[in-house]
């Protein structure tokens, strides 16, 4: 029991074989006192209370609408939990909350145990972890380097394996930034997929929670647990969670140009980038090299910017009243605020916009982002010596990211040549995250890590799911809308995600068709045929009239054969649209035919 990872498949694994939930939680008070890190909870529940919620879960048996049964985790102390005291990190704002936030009430119906309410930079304003009245948590890899904040005991609880996963919250990146110094998972998802009903505001229309684990596959299993459109929060989205993506056989990914890197003098950080940047080749990517400027200066908003009023807007009454119970540094950077005005806003989201439309054309023009989650390491030290210059740092590539709406995953790489933990942050627009999660996993597998500090190797990649969900219509396509291909954004912008790359029955002919950019093919029932490579998509039912008026003649959808004799809908052409075009059957496929070209 000890040695027992607390990932997700192997507590499942152990409780299929005979342990309980109360085994479970005795170890997880085990550890947490031989961890001996007194910074890590604010409040830590009575084991009692625990065990009576481990005790009060439904057999093993009967727990199939229980995705997360016996699964214990931490709650970052700007989240609420029932009876139990929310500081946001500042006892004088303290208060008792009646009910659970709509996130951790799902969590819990879910079967999952709450242990206790974590550290944090109080009211989530920092990236170091450090800026806290309570004991500082201890860096789960190295007690030199800070634990990243500001959802530090969070990451720290699971890095440390003291339990399953953790809600932290994430606005400029304290759901990323300790996740990459603590060697773990770090999930943002799209602004709006989880509630934040019952959660402290920073900046409340970027906030959102974020979770902490060991795994890319556990962290979007808490996700789909969690997410659920809540008409209570303003903010909320009905964005659905599909099924882990595994990557598409081509996809392009946007990183920094050369020029943009900064690492601010950190050539080891520098050199596990590219590192990561040849593995993401490696595994079918087309890496695209984008101007940073205008992101970096999107980033500049947040705290140089407007929006640091929104801060303000927060804690109004502590600012004014009792200023001198807010933490020095967090006092300082939210005192910003006090010198914009209503006009200061309004400039603010007109340059946003400006920059937005700067940065459209290059986001169209790939699937994903890939960045640095961190740019350098930061140590306590540096922070004693320079309280806000770090912190900026550190929040060189996750600043953007919320003010651009887009989605996003912290995920370890291999480890740099110093032995420090490697890591990598892959963004895309809002409603790709499983897009970004299925490629983030098969990074993690491919890296040959460990999880967190615990010693156990990360797990192989999740398998592909089968196939389309039950709102969801599969899709065979063969041409200019396979993955990397000038047509595939008609699939992923309206949440196509790819499913798995097969051939038909070998009674087929495929043409190259007239006309364009984009060129097109067109695939043709014949009794002299052949079997045709293609990609099988799963597009959501609601999207499929806007897709299918993209489609023009002689194309359409109908009914494929593939080559294990399973029906599929797909893309055929009539007849009559291929008497002028080219023959390319014996290519075996588009793809295949474009590589000759």
């Amino acid at each position: 029991m000890p040695d027992l990872p607390f990932d997700l498949a192997s507590l499942r694994a152990a409780y299929a074989t005979g342990t309980t939930p109360v085994d479970v939680v005795e170890d997880v008070y085990r550890r947490i006192a031989a961890h001996a890190d007194p910074g890590v909870f604010i409040h830590l529940l009575p084991k009692e209370q625990a065990l009576a919620a481990a005790r009060a879960l439904p057999p093993f048996a009967d727990a199939a609408d229980m995705p997360l049964w016996g699964i214990p985790f931490a709650i970052k102390d700007n989240i609420d939990l029932a009876g139990v005291p929310t500081t946001a990190g500042c006892p004088a704002y303290a208060y008792t909350p009646e009910a659970d936030a709509h996130c951790v009430a799902r969590l819990r119906r879910a079967g999952a145990i709450a242990i206790g309410k974590t550290n944090l930079d109080q009211f989530a304003t920092g990236l170091v972890g450090v800026r806290s009245p309570y004991p500082i948590p201890r860096n789960a890899i190295d007690p030199a380097i800070v634990p990243g904040g500001s959802s530090s005991g969070s990451a720290v609880a699971v890095a440390a394996g003291l339990v399953g996963f953790a809600l932290g919250t994430d606005t400029a990146g304290s759901g990323r930034v300790p996740a990459a110094l603590n060697n773990i998972v770090g999930l943002k998802p799209s602004l709006g997929m989880l509630s934040c009903g019952g959660v402290v505001p920073a900046c409340r229309s970027l906030d959102t929670i974020s979770i902490f684990a060991l795994t890319v596959a556990d962290a979007h299993a808490v996700l789909a647990a969690a997410a659920a459109f809540d008409p209570a929060d303003a903010y909320s989205r009905p964005l659905p969670v599909r099924p882990l993506s595994p990557p598409p056989p081509a996809f392009r990914v946007g990183v920094p140009d050369p020029a943009g890197r900064r690492f601010f003098g950190d050539t080891v950080q520098a050199a596990s980038f590219a590192a990561s940047l040849t593995q993401l080749e490696a595994m079918g990517a087309d890496i695209v090299e984008l101007d940073f400027e205008p992101l970096y200066a999107v980033a500049e908003l947040l705290y140089d910017g407007p929006w640091v009023a929104e801060r303000y807007a927060a804690i109004e009454a502590m600012m004014r009243d009792r200023p001198e119970a807010v933490h020095p540094v967090t006092r300082q950077v939210i005192a910003k605020a006090e010198n914009y005005t209503a006009v200061d806003a309004f400039r603010g989201v007109y340059r946003l916009m400006e920059l937005k439309q700067r940065v459209a054309p290059a986001l169209a023009a790939v699937d994903l982002l890939c960045v640095p989650s961190i740019p350098t390491f930061v140590t306590r030290a540096d922070l004693e010596a320079d309280p806000l210059g770090p912190n900026t740092r550190l929040g060189t590539y996750t600043n953007f990211v919320n003010l651009l709406d887009l989605c996003g995953i912290a995920v370890p790489v291999a480890p740099r040549s110093d032995g420090r933990p490697g890591g990598v942050t892959l963004l895309a627009a809002a409603g790709q995250d499983h897009a970004v999660a299925g490629l983030a996993a098969a990074l993690h597998a491919s890296a040959g890590v460990t999880c967190g500090a615990t010693g156990h190797p990360a797990p192989a990649a999740p398998p592909a799911t089968a196939g389309a969900g039950p709102d969801e219509f599969a899709l065979a396509v063969v041409g200019a809308h396979m993955s990397g291909l000038p047509l595939n954004g008609d699939l992923t912008r309206l949440g196509g995600r790819f499913l798995r790359r097969t051939r038909t029955a070998p009674c087929y002919r495929l043409y190259a068709l007239p006309g364009g950019p984009p060129h097109k093919p067109g695939l043709v029932r014949h009794d002299d045929g052949a079997a045709i490579e293609l990609e099988v998509w799963a597009l959501p039912e609601r999207a499929l009239g806007a897709f299918l008026r993209t489609v023009p003649a002689p194309l359409g959808i109908g009914t494929l054969t593939l080559e294990d004799g399973s029906p599929v809908k797909g893309f055929l052409c009539e007849a009559i649209g291929v008497r002028e075009a080219a023959d390319i059957t014996v290519h075996g496929g588009w793809r295949s035919f474009l590589a000759a070209r």
